[in-house]
C-alpha cells in the first residue's frame, strides 16, 4: 500500500517525582500547553493535556512513526526543563521516572476528554494513586502495588 493509515488513541499519565502537589495552579495551564505543543511537534496530535498538583494526563492521537517512549521521553525532559527555565519553583523540578500509557477506541474519545477534562473535581473525591490503581486493574495491568510508586534510586 501507498499510504499509511493509523487510528490509535493514547491515554498516558504520569506524576510529579515523589507525587508532590506542587504544580500550581498560576502556572499549570501554561505547563499543560506547553506539553500539548510538545506531543503536537512529534507529529502526534493532541485531544487534551490536564491534571492538577501531582500529576498529569495526556490524551493524543499517536503517529505511527514514533514509539510512546520516545514521545514521553521527550514531553517529560522538554517539560521540566520548561518549568526549571522559567522558575516556577524555588527548587529543581522533576518528573517521576515512568508513566502509565492506556489505549482506547475511536468511539472512546469524547469519554476520555471529559474525564481528563475534569480532573480537578475528579480528584476532590479520589486521590492520585487511588485513581492509577483502578486503570491498571480496569486495563488488566498485572502489578506488585509496592512496586507502583517506589521511585528508583
Amino acid at each position: 500500500m501507498a499510504n499509511t493509515y493509523h487510528q490509535v488513541y493514547i491515554q498516558a499519565v504520569f506524576a510529579v517525582k515523589y507525587r508532590k502537589a506542587i504544580l500550581e495552579g498560576s502556572w499549570r495551564k501554561e505547563v499543560f500547553g506547553v506539553i500539548g505543543n510538545l506531543i503536537n511537534e512529534t507529529g502526534c496530535k493532541t485531544i487534551i493535556v490536564n491534571g492538577v498538583e501531582d500529576h498529569v494526563h495526556c490524551f493524543f492521537s499517536l503517529k505511527p512513526t514514533i514509539s510512546i517512549s520516545e514521545l514521553m521521553k521527550i514531553v517529560k525532559a522538554k517539560s521540566s526543563k520548561y518549568i526549571n527555565d522559567n522558575r516556577f519553583l524555588l527548587d529543581r523540578f522533576e518528573w517521576q521516572v515512568g508513566y502509565g500509557v492506556f489505549s482506547y477506541g475511536h468511539s472512546q474519545i469524547n469519554t476520555v476528554y471529559q474525564y481528563v477534562a475534569n480532573q480537578e473535581t475528579h480528584h476532590a473525591n479520589e486521590s492520585f494513586m487511588e485513581e492509577y490503581l483502578k486503570y491498571l486493574d480496569r486495563f488488566e495491568i498485572p502489578y506488585e502495588e509496592r512496586f507502583v510508586f517506589k521511585e528508583l534510586e
